[in-house]
Order: structure tokens, then sequence, then C-alpha cells
């Protein structure tokens, strides 16, 4: 398996291929704009749906240097990365941004396979494209795990999960 393979598993896994952890689409598997909207205890603690916008603002500033178009967000820092669309009765914004999150990520998709080994050694402001990529699935992987975590205090993720 080559880098670029490595990199589109990687991807894949992150999103919607079961390997050693749930993929994030599956951890937002039947979640509603409630569901989403519900915030455990703690000053810290992120709702499902903050988790996901937060990672969606980040796959979206990868996808427009993949493209080389200029990204529209407007985060100053990373807390304001997490601040959803919606809220709690929003159900239409929510699905929203679940549609939104699987096109952004197909897309990104779509755009590593074209890349050649030199193209994805080139850098991405600060890092090359290809450690850029590897860095967001490992992020991805982080806030799954957070979201898995926040479905369970709530009662809302199975007591035992079948994959093969």
């Amino acid at each position: 398996m080559n880098r670029k393979e490595l990199l589109l598993h990687g991807w894949e896994c992150a999103y919607d291929k079961e390997d050693w952890y749930p993929p994030l689409k599956e951890a937002l598997s039947g979640i509603s704009a409630a569901e989403a909207s519900w915030r455990p205890v703690g000053e810290a603690a992120n709702t499902i749906w903050e988790n996901v916008s937060h990672l969606l603002y980040y796959k979206e500033r990868l996808l427009h240097r993949l493209l080389g178009t200029e990204f529209p967000g407007s985060a100053e820092t990373n807390d304001d990365t997490f601040t959803p669309s919606g809220g709690p009765a929003d159900e239409d914004a929510w699905q929203a941004t679940l549609l939104k999150m699987e096109s952004v990520h197909r897309h990104i998709h779509e755009q590593l396979s074209l890349l050649t080994d030199e193209e994805l050694n080139q850098m991405a402001t600060y890092t090359p494209i290809y450690q850029n990529v590897m860095s967001l699935v490992l992020h991805d992987a982080f806030h799954t795990g957070q979201i898995v975590q926040v479905r369970k205090l709530q009662g809302s993720w199975p007591t035992r999960r079948s994959f093969e």
C-alpha cells in the first residue's frame, strides 16, 4: 500500500468504513437534533452538534486548500469552530449539517484520489497536504470517540454493537 492508498484508507475509515473504532457516519446515525444538542454536565463539555460543526469547519478548510479556492470560514479561535447551525428543535438544520458533512467528506476523497505523490508533498499553509490529511483523520477519530461517549452518557448508543 503506497502513501496515497494509506491516506485514502484512513479517510474512508474516519467517516464510513468500520475499522478499530466506529466511523463518524455510524456514530451519527439515528441522532435527532435534540440529541445532537444535548450537553453533558461540565463547562468544557461539547454537544454532538458542536463537535460535528467543528469537524466540518476543518474539513471545509482542507477542501478549499485542495481546490485552490479561498476558504470563507471566519473563526478567530478554535472555540469558534464549535458553533452549530441550529438548535434542539431545528431538525432541518441538523439534517442539512449531516448532508453537508457527507458531501464535503466525499469531495475531499475525490480530490485526494486525483493527487500525485508529488502533489501530496505540496505545502497546505504550514504542512504538506499528506500531513494535513493524516492529521484530520486522527482529528476525526478523536472527536468520533467524544461523540460516542456523549451518546453513551445520554443512553442513545447501543449497549452492544455488531460489525464485520
